[in-house]
């Protein structure tokens, strides 16, 4: 039995990745249209929609982790995984089971395969059919909330057929700007797609341009504009402002302050590093001051609790420590320089070896932040079409780099180069992509798994 589950998880999800080659198509005709033939199972649940260029995954678990943590039921939907295609849906920390999954793929595969035949339409994304799976699953389950992250942009993002309690746009930054735009007020329309009439809309955007696109989509929606921000930050005036302050740097963590609008809290444990996560913090409990107004509660205690109790892999993840294995996922110009600005604060190490696997479709300028601290660079490439050759990429490197580069096509031989390279007071770093950081992952864990046995 266990081997026919199994296989059947596997033509689940043979099936969701094969609609992968229809790329990227935003709008949102064919995710109302699917929707609608399931029942339209999104409008029985409540929102919290986050958006933005980075932190959107670390706000969204630290936020579950506080509703889990207060007695609610939390639902969390983020992309992409790093372990398993489960990881994608969970509730109060457990993810989505494989027999689920296979149900729910029996449930939508008839109305998204007849979909995909209307010539109007045209043939769904994945990210279509993972929203709907995602949704048809939390209606099911009846969660006091859904913890909604966006997948690309926000305006014409498969997720905004929502209507939430709560907005929330992390920040603004370059990114996928063959989709979203070249330019940061570009995108920032497009991210600020979200804010729906009269909701609330918490941003931790520090970008001037950014954030008066956000204002004036606000004022024509008339939504209520909060900021969030780590301290040093200005606000705009006459705007409501709350702040995260970091005390120090601790063991697995930092501690950390933070002056809401309502309410403010002192030494408070996160156990995630990175400057950034100050102000992904800060974002966080804004957003939960927001829900408090809409019938939530969160006593200080069971507050403290849920922010020691998040998780978040793959964001300056520490794996091992002799020598230091390091993940992050940073893809972007303002992850990558948040990386290189984190890093010497938060490990000590003799020489740096970078483990480095993009996407061809990147803007490779977002490694000149994180390549003046490396020693070695291992270049590899993961296992997905669009992934960028690492031919190339040493082609790239040729007049940027003058440490020493290697290049192994494949990532779980690029992980084994590098800690074979690495003495004991070295620090293997693997970053560029969450996928290069989930395929790794995955083998160093195969890695630990063999050495148990």
């Amino acid at each position: 039995m266990l081997h026919e589950t199994e296989a059947a998880y596997r033509r689940a999800l043979e099936w969701i990745h094969s609609i992968g080659r229809f790329g990227i198509k935003q709008g949102l005709q064919r995710i109302e249209a699917l929707l609608s033939l399931l029942g339209d199972p999104h409008k029985q649940l409540k929102y919290i929609h986050i958006g933005g260029t980075n932190g959107k995954g670390s706000v969204a678990a630290m936020i579950a982790a506080v509703l889990q943590a207060s007695g609610y039921r939390a639902a969390l939907f983020t992309s992409p995984y790093v372990l398993s295609f489960t990881n994608r849906m969970s509730i109060n920390g457990r993810d989505i089971s494989c027999s689920e999954l296979v149900e729910l793929v029996e449930q939508v595969r008839p109305f998204a395969e007849e979909l995909s035949e209307d010539e109007r339409l045209g043939p769904l994304t994945e990210f279509e059919v993972v929203t709907a799976l995602a949704l048809t699953y939390f209606a099911r389950k009846q969660p006091d909330l859904v913890v909604l992250e966006v997948g690309l942009g926000g305006r014409l993002d498969a997720t905004n057929v929502i209507t939430p309690l709560v907005s929330i746009i992390t920040n603004i930054g370059l990114d996928h700007t063959e989709v979203l735009g070249k330019t940061v007020e570009a995108v920032a329309r497009e991210k600020a797609g979200i804010i729906k009439t009269g909701t609330p809309v918490v941003t931790g955007t520090t970008d001037p341009r950014a954030r008066q696109v956000i204002a004036e989509t606000c004022r024509e929606r008339l939504a209520p504009l909060f900021y969030a921000l780590p301290s040093g930050e200005s606000a705009p005036s006459g705007v409501n402002s709350a702040f995260g302050t970091r005390r120090e740097i601790v063991a697995e963590g930092q501690l950390l302050d933070y002056d809401g609008f309502t309410r403010s809290y002192q030494n408070l444990y996160l156990p995630l590093r990175g400057d950034y996560q100050v102000g992904n913090t800060a974002v966080a409990l804004a957003a939960l001051e927001m829900l408090s107004e809409c019938g939530f509660s969160f006593s200080e205690k069971d507050l403290r609790r849920g922010l020691a109790e998040t998780v978040w892999p793959a964001r300056l993840e520490l794996l091992r420590r002799e020598p230091l294995l390091i993940m992050d996922g940073a893809h972007n110009p303002a992850a990558m320089s948040s990386l290189a600005a984190s890093l010497p604060k938060y490990f000590s190490y003799r020489c740096l070896i970078l483990v480095l696997g993009v996407m061809a479709d990147k803007d490779l300028s977002m490694l000149d932040f994180i390549l003046p601290l490396a020693d070695t660079v291992v270049l590899t490439k993961p296992d997905l079409p669009r992934a960028a050759a690492p031919e190339m990429l040493a082609a790239w490197l040729e007049n940027r780099f003058t440490g020493n580069v290697i290049v192994q096509e494949k990532v779980d031989h690029a992980l084994n180069v590098a800690l074979a390279l690495a003495g004991k007071d070295d620090a293997v770093l693997v970053t560029g992509s969450f996928y290069t950081v989930s395929e790794a992952r995955a083998v160093y864990q195969d890695l630990i798994q063999h050495r148990t046995e």
